[in-house]
C-alpha cells in the first residue's frame, strides 16, 4: 500500500473514486438488498446506499445519488473495502474510520485507501460528508444482525 502521507497523492485517490466512483449504481428490484438513504443539511449530499449480507458476509455494497466529491469518494472506497469482509470485520473496520475522523486513536493499517479521509476533521463542515456513506453502512449492519442473529 502506498504512504499516504503526500497531499497530491491523497488528493488523486480521492478524485480518483469521485471521478470514477466504484459500485456505483443501484440493484432494482432485489429484496435481499437492505436500502438507506441518507442525506445532509448542509451539503448536497443525498445518496442511497444497498447491501447484500448473506451468511454474515458482505456479498455486495452499493450507492447512488448526488453527492459532494467528499461524500462520494468516502463512499465508493468504503464499498471497495467492506465488500466481501464478514459483518464484524466490516464493523471492526467503520470504527476504526470514525475513530480516524474523529480524532480518536485508530489503526491505519485496516483503512486501506480510508486513510486519506485522516485529515478531515481539519475541515469540520466536511465530516458530514465524509461520513455519510459509512453511517449508512453501519445502519445497514445494525438492521441486518439485530433482527437476525445467526452467530
Amino acid at each position: 500500500m502506498p504512504s499516504f502521507d503526500d497531499p497530491m497523492l491523497m488528493r488523486e485517490v480521492i478524485m480518483d473514486h469521485y471521478q470514477y466512483p466504484r459500485n456505483h449504481e443501484l440493484v432494482q428490484d432485489d429484496a435481499r438488498y437492505e436500502q438507506v438513504n441518507m442525506n445532509s443539511s448542509t451539503c448536497i449530499d443525498n445518496i442511497d446506499v444497498q447491501a447484500y449480507i448473506d451468511q454474515d458476509t458482505i456479498q455486495d455494497i452499493r450507492f447512488d445519488g448526488e453527492a459532494c466529491a467528499i461524500c462520494t469518494a468516502s463512499t465508493s472506497i468504503m464499498t471497495e473495502l467492506l465488500k466481501g469482509k464478514s459483518v464484524e470485520e466490516a464493523k471492526a473496520i467503520i470504527d476504526q474510520y470514525m475513530n480516524m475522523i474523529y480524532e480518536r486513536p485508530y489503526d491505519p493499517e485496516v483503512l486501506d485507501e480510508a486513510i486519506v479521509f485522516k485529515n478531515t476533521h481539519k475541515q469540520a463542515n466536511r465530516i458530514k460528508c465524509a461520513t455519510l456513506g459509512w453511517n449508512a453502512m453501519k445502519k445497514i449492519i445494525n438492521h441486518e444482525t439485530g433482527g437476525d442473529e445467526d452467530d
